[in-house]
């Protein structure tokens, strides 16, 4: 598992999903945010766009349904269907791409939730925050480097992410930071 220099063609591919996906859901779709590492420009990140889609509540056949159309297929792991964001259980549901298209997550999330939230800001922190990018893009090219397991990469990455979360919540109160969420483009 390789963790790349930042590249721009990132943020073209999600918008070509975004529009996609917006397409596929229709009205259940209330935001389509680029997140992840590959959002934040000058950050170092493994080649796969995460989506987050916002919809008013996870109904599952409906969902699953409307994105089978086009191709992409529900994540059958449980940790693909319940996340913990701000001590609060979160109900979503992960989608991956159809064979051979770009390589994605769609993260299927309820809109307002704790875990939109965290996206949002880690998102908008590591934009803001020049050291915390540097220092956590050279993070994950160590780690990715000594680790190649994506679970296991995944495993110690995780309270690392903690850790710069912390600083995240505090640039975000110190700022006045209020999640916002991108509109849906069909």
């Amino acid at each position: 598992m390789a963790v790349l220099d930042y590249q721009s063609q990132w943020a073209v591919d999600f918008e070509r999903l975004a529009r996609t996906l917006g397409g596929a859901l229709g009205d259940h779709a209330r935001s389509i945010d680029h997140v992840g590492s590959t959002s934040v420009p000058g950050l170092a990140a493994k080649d796969c766009v995460d989506i987050q889609v916002c919809v008013e509540a996870i109904d599952e056949s409906r969902q699953v349904g409307l994105l089978a159309v086009i191709g992409f297929r529900c994540r059958p792991e449980p940790w693909y269907r319940v996340e913990i964001s701000g001590g609060e259980e979160c109900r979503k549901l992960v989608f991956a791409p159809p064979a051979g298209a770009r390589r994605c997550n769609v993260h299927l999330r309820e809109d307002g939730g704790p875990n939109v939230r965290f996206a949002l800001l880690f998102r908008d922190y590591l934009c803001a925050s020049e050291a915390a990018r540097r220092s956590w893009g050279a993070f994950k090219k160590r780690l990715s480097l000594s680790v190649p397991d994506l679970l296991d990469y995944g495993q110690i990455k995780a309270p690392a992410t903690e850790v710069l979360m912390t600083a995240a919540e505090l640039w975000a109160a110190e700022t006045g930071w209020l999640p916002v969420s991108s509109p849906v483009t069909r």
